[in-house]
C-alpha cells in the first residue's frame, strides 16, 4: 500500500537549482555531486541525444540511493524544488532507515521487491551465485506480477505529478536503475547509451562499495568480498536480463508499460512528453 507523507515548503532556490521553468535555450549546470547521497544524478544524464536527434529534458527525473544527506547536501537538493520523493524500498528497508525528505516534496512509499531479498543475497557464497541472483532479480521486474504492480504505481504517480521528481531504492542501481532505463527506452535513447549510464553506479558508488568490500572481507573472507563487490555493483548482464525478458514476454518496452504494467497509453503519453519537451 502506497503511504503519503505531506510535507511544507521551506527553502528557496539557490544557484545550484535547476528551476522547472528554465528556458529551453538556458543551459542547465551539471547534476551536483553529493558525498552523503552517493548515487544521486538526473536520469537524462548531460542531456541524453535520442535515435530521432532530440534531447532528454534535464531536471525531470533524478535518480538516487537512500536519502540521508547531510545538512549541506540537504540544502542543494533542496534547491531543486522536488514536489515528490518516491521510496521503492521494502517496509524493512524504510523503517531501518528512514527518509530525510527534502522541502517541499511529497513523500511517497511503493515498495517493490520481497522483504527477503536481503536475507537471500547474504546467504549466497560464490561469485557465480551472486551474479545469477543479482540477473534473476532483473528479471523479476519484468516477469513478477506483485513487483510489476510497484513499478505501474510508481510510473502512474511520475506521469501525473506536475514538477522535477525523485525516486529511489536503497542503493540506487536496480529497481532504481531499472525504472530509469526505461524512462530512457521511452524517450528513445539507444541501449547502448541506456547501459553506459546504468554502469555508471560503478564510478558513482565506487567509494562506497571498496569500504564496504573491504569490511566483509576483514570481517570473514575475500571470496565474501568478492559477492558483496557483485551484490553491491552493476554489470551490463544485470540490466540485459531485464531487457531480454522484456523481449521475450512483450516484445517492446512500450507493450511492457502498457500490458505489463497496465498503464494507460495517455500516462505513456504524457510520460514521454515530460521526458522530450
Amino acid at each position: 500500500m502506497t503511504r503519503l507523507y505531506l510535507r511544507k515548503a521551506g527553502s528557496k532556490l539557490s544557484d545550484t537549482a535547476l528551476p522547472n521553468t528554465a528556458l529551453p535555450d538556458t543551459p542547465l549546470p551539471d547534476t551536483p555531486r553529493l558525498a552523503s547521497i552517493h548515487n544521486f544524478r538526473d536520469v537524462a544524464g548531460p542531456g541524453y541525444v535520442t535515435t530521432s536527434g532530440q534531447a532528454m529534458s534535464r531536471g525531470v527525473f533524478y535518480r538516487a540511493n537512500v536519502l540521508t544527506p547531510s545538512p549541506e547536501d540537504l540544502a542543494i537538493v533542496e534547491s531543486l524544488g522536488l514536489t515528490a520523493v518516491y521510496d521503492v524500498r521494502s517496509e524493512t528497508e524504510a523503517n531501518e532507515t528512514p527518509d530525510i525528505v527534502p522541502a517541499p516534496a511529497m513523500y511517497a512509499h511503493i515498495p517493490i521487491l520481497s522483504e527477503n531479498i536481503h536475507a537471500e543475497a547474504m546467504a549466497l557464497r560464490t561469485a557465480d551465485a551472486a551474479t545469477a541472483f543479482m540477473q534473476n532479480i532483473n528479471r523479476s521486474f519484468v516477469a513478477d506480477p506483485v513487483t510489476r504492480n510497484g513499478f505501474s504505481q510508481l510510473f502512474a504517480a511520475l506521469a501525473t505529478t506536475e514538477g522535477p521528481q525523485l525516486f529511489h531504492c536503497t542503493a540506487g542501481k536496480d529497481r532504481t536503475g531499472w525504472a530509469a532505463a526505461l524512462l530512457q527506452t521511452l524517450a528513445g535513447v539507444p541501449r547502448e547509451t541506456i547501459t553506459a549510464d546504468y554502469l555508471l553506479t560503478n564510478t558513482y558508488s565506487a567509494e562506497y562499495i571498496e569500504a564496504t568490500v573491504a569490511k566483509i572481507a576483514a570481517a570473514t573472507d575475500a571470496d565474501k568480498g568478492e559477492v558483496i563487490r557483485l551484490l553491491l555493483s552493476v554489470d551490463a548482464s544485470y540490466l540485459g536480463a531485464a531487457f531480454e525478458q522484456v523481449d521475450d514476454h512483450y516484445g517492446t518496452v512500450e507493450n511492457y508499460l502498457t500490458s505489463g504494467l497496465e498503464l494507460a497509453p495517455e500516462l505513456v503519453g504524457a510520460l514521454k512528453t515530460k521526458l522530450l519537451s
